[in-house]
């Protein structure tokens, strides 16, 4: 997994998130670092906020697709932009979008959505990115809705409690750390 957004609290809130259901999360602050940072760590997956100094989440996005090493990969818009702002992202092969504040349930199961079809992608035809999954803010509620198939390695993952920005889950916690909506904006 590859997290890019510019925000250090947003980065840090999903890299938790989707390290506690077992995915392993590299961080760049922008889509410029990112470029530099996708093909040592071939991500299974992709997220991009949208507004980001140096390079936007949509022009990284345009530039993963038009590379031949990082076509493929899974491409997921996490963003406080409305999904009208980047509707454009179909022409540069975004396959799916999660608007900010996000649910971490759903945070969870789009990303491992994601690496499911990737792996699919791999053993198949190994034809460009299709359509596009669209999660909207309210999508999922604070109960966890994993089930068989759900987890990072297609295997249900047992999920806790939801954790807000600036409280600590106990360690034995498989919760998951939201946002809340404090820090929605990016």
């Amino acid at each position: 997994m590859l997290v890019v957004d510019d925000n250090k609290v947003i980065r840090q809130l999903i890299r938790v998130n989707l390290e506690l259901e077992g995915f392993e999360v590299v961080t760049a602050a922008d889509g410029a670092e990112c470029l530099d940072v996708v093909h040592h760590v071939r991500p299974d997956v992709v997220t991009l906020d949208v507004v980001m100094p140096r390079l936007n989440g949509l022009r990284t996005a345009a530039r993963l697709r038009s590379d031949p090493r990082t076509w493929d990969i899974p491409i997921a818009i996490v963003s406080a932009c409305t999904e009208g702002e980047v509707d454009n992202g179909e022409w540069v092969g975004v396959d799916a979008f999660l608007a900010k504040p996000f649910e971490p349930t759903e945070l969870v199961r789009t990303v491992g959505k994601l690496v499911r079809e990737g792996r699919q992608r791999e053993r198949g035809s190994g034809a460009a990115p299709g359509g596009r999954l669209e999660i909207g803010p309210e999508g999922g509620g604070g109960e966890s809705e994993h089930g068989a198939g759900d987890g990072p390695e297609g295997e249900g993952a047992p999920a806790g409690g939801h954790v807000a920005a600036g409280e600590s889950a106990p360690s034995s916690s498989r919760g998951h750390v939201g946002t809340g909506g404090e820090h929605g904006a990016g």
